[in-house]
């Protein structure tokens, strides 16, 4: 069967368009020092649990006159976790969890992104313990440009996610005597993030 050569041309040239973000785009980058992952999970059925990972890197596309065209791109070291105790964040690293050692970076790759009434929301793959799944991020901002004392632009957003850690391969639990379990299936991801621009 023939095909038409402009169809044919479109269709090579497709995915070197998809997901490039807008041509005027500003490339921004993630200021480790100044951002944060954190999660909160439910503990014995009546209180939370609170980490956070403190190394990550990764850049964000941005266009503030077309923001749907935002590309983000996000790496987070799994091992950096830290929930305040020592020997629970050892048990979080090893392969009842996170599996560190398999496993040791965490990635959030945007696919779209649409305007919301807080923002922007953000549709991507999480890459967790090796399952990739698609997950929507609700931002606030990102925040109006502004210039520190040393003379570098600067924007900011935070941003929450809610996940099924079971749907990631982290299915590890204990149960109550009286009934439910030990860690709630539910997480919640929050980002706040502090960008560099790259040109800077």
């Amino acid at each position: 069967m023939k095909i038409d050569r402009t169809i044919a041309t479109a269709l090579i040239a497709l995915p070197f368009f998809v997901g490039t973000g807008s041509a005027n785009a500003t490339t921004w980058n993630i200021d480790a020092h100044h951002s944060e992952v954190g999660f909160k999970v439910r503990h014995m059925m009546i209180s939370n649990v609170r980490g956070t990972f403190g190394t990550l890197e990764g850049t964000v596309e941005y266009d503030r006159a077309s923001p749907e065209k935002a590309v983000v791109d996000v790496t987070i070291q799994t091992g950096s976790i830290n929930t305040g105790q020592e020997k629970r964040d050892e048990h979080l690293r090893n392969a009842d969890f996170f599996d560190v050692e398999n496993h040791p970076v965490t990635t959030f790759r945007s696919k779209s992104v649409e305007k919301s009434s807080g923002g922007l929301r953000v549709r991507g793959d999480l890459t967790l313990r090796g399952v990739t799944k698609e997950v929507v991020l609700e931002v606030e901002g990102p925040s109006k440009e502004i210039t520190d004392p040393w003379g570098h632009v600067k924007l900011g957003a935070a941003a929450t996610a809610k996940i099924n850690r079971t749907d990631f391969g982290l299915s590890y639990n204990k149960a109550l005597e009286g009934g439910g379990v030990v860690i709630g299936e539910e997480v919640t991801i929050t980002l706040d993030i502090e960008l560099n621009r790259a040109s800077d």
